[in-house]
């Protein structure tokens, strides 16, 4: 038996499945003692009773994805992993977005160039197939998903990055073959193309108009629409960003006719509403700027209860972080912009475990197993990463956040991303990590312990949501 190199001792220990005490033993990076009364380690820490969960995993945000200038994301691989591991995220999954007219292969090349040397977590890729040529579709996706990036995303909506219905069953019949998680942005982009050009003729271009111009029912069609086509090829899929009722019918609909359909919801869709875009012309509301927008408080509500039931599997940020008062943000070029022309995305990599955590478990929305569940374990299952990683056990990495419940008023200031401001600014929030250990180390106790580099790159195996069925066609 290795000596213990941490010790964290009294912890209330959470995990998908249980709440119990005991100590953790750690060495190596990874857990290997659980019990009562542990060995000594080199290092202790008497936790006192404080809730311990798995280090989050944040399987959806995006970092520094290539823009076309002047727009830039606000986070690197160095800033947002920093923001993630402040939170309580200590595994984060971007995505290495194909451009059309370049090759899968070079945008996972370029990624991985943006993210060496800098994440202080560790870190996994999603794929973007924007192009899916007979190459791609053929010789590089599959030889990708082999390699250890098994998720891809598909869009149904922005013209650089949508695909048609047909180029979307070949790539979703790549994900059967190969055993592949795939992810889906579901919006009917002819419908919000029409609705845009409308509004702007009736000079309506203000943020709040952005919400108009994406109502729930493009998002319900389009979710119906992927769900048809997944139901034809046979393949499960996973519905991302979730915003409200219409979309959550579509699933609940699929799920009840035996479908394997996945789904995802965000921070946004709980904690803002359409009135943050704006109720007047403001520019303001750029700033809650996101695809689907937000809805109303009774969506919200929808969302809660699909968090609890069962309906959604995973919780990320969606973090896509861009400056609000800058030529490279949210003011293209210096300018208040057209709603359509506001890059699409707002920061959430550092906010979203302690918003859920405050509002769902001590607001008595949610237990804490199902917090756990949908930050930790589930995202780790849904993309091959368990359990590994998105759980409390022996032979588990040591990535591990301390929980201290406290009352304050969220402001910027608190935060360690690049960005200038966050869309949840205001709200009261009744706890944050007291600590978090990626690998048994230290990287945020109330300061940040910057170590670029820590972060290795993992390649995930098979998503362990997949049914098995799925494997053997």
């Amino acid at each position: 038996m290795k000596a213990l190199e941490l010790v964290l001792r009294n912890a209330r220990v959470a995990t998908a499945a249980d709440v119990f005490e005991a100590d953790i033993g750690i060495a190596g990076g990874r857990i290997v003692q659980i019990g009562q009364q542990l060995p000594a380690g080199v290092r202790e820490f008497d936790v006192a009773g404080r809730v311990v969960t798995p280090g989050g995993v944040d399987a959806h945000c995006h970092l520094d994805q290539p823009m076309t200038p002047p727009v830039r994301m606000a986070d690197d691989f160095d800033t947002g992993t920093r923001a993630a591991a402040c939170g309580g995220t200590t595994t984060v999954i971007p995505f290495a977005a194909q451009e059309k007219g370049q090759s899968l292969r070079a945008a996972v090349q370029d990624y991985h160039q943006r993210a060496e040397g800098k994440a202080h977590v560790d870190y996994a890729f999603h794929l973007i197939v924007s192009d899916p040529t007979p190459k791609v579709l053929n010789e590089e996706l599959p030889a990708l998903i082999r390699e250890g990036y098994t998720s891809f995303k598909i869009y149904m909506t922005y013209d650089d990055l949508k695909l048609g219905d047909g180029q979307i069953l070949d790539v979703l019949a790549v994900a059967r073959r190969h055993g592949a998680m795939a992810m889906i942005h579901a919006e009917n982009a002819d419908c919000i193309e029409w609705l845009s050009k409308r509004l702007e003729a009736a000079g309506r271009t203000a943020p709040r108009f952005h919400a108009h111009s994406r109502p729930m029912l493009v998002e319900r069609e389009a979710t119906h629409r992927a769900i048809a086509l997944a139901e034809l090829v046979d393949v499960p899929i996973l519905i991302v960003h979730v915003s409200g009722r219409e979309a959550v019918e579509q699933i609940r609909w699929a799920r009840a006719h035996g479908l394997s359909v996945f789904a995802e919801t965000c921070p946004q869709y709980l904690f803002l509403t359409a009135e943050d875009l704006g109720i007047d012309d403001s520019y303001h509301g750029a700033k809650c700027v996101c695809s689907p927008p937000p809805r109303d408080k009774s969506n919200q509500e929808v969302i809660w209860a699909g968090l609890n039931d069962g309906l959604f599997t995973v919780f990320s940020s969606d973090h896509a972080p861009f400056k609000y008062d800058a030529p490279e943000g949210k003011k293209p070029g210096g300018e208040e912009v057209a709603f359509r022309h506001i890059p699409n995305g707002i920061p959430g990599i550092e906010t979203r475990l302690p918003l859920l955590y405050s509002e769902g478990v001590l607001g008595g929305r949610m237990t804490l197993n199902k917090f756990v569940e949908l930050t930790a374990t589930n995202p780790a299952k849904a993309y091959g990463l368990h359990p590994r990683k998105g759980t409390i056990a022996v032979g588990s990495d040591a990535d591990l956040v301390v929980w201290e419940e406290r009352e304050f008023v969220l402001s910027n200031s608190h935060l360690h991303h690049a960005g200038d401001y966050t869309p949840y600014a205001g709200q009261r929030l009744r706890a944050w990590p007291a600590l978090t250990l990626c690998g048994g180390e230290v990287v945020w106790d109330g300061a940040f312990h910057a170590r670029a580099g820590r972060g290795r790159f993992l390649a995930c195996a098979t998503p362990s949501l997949l049914p098995q069925r799925q494997l053997s066609n």
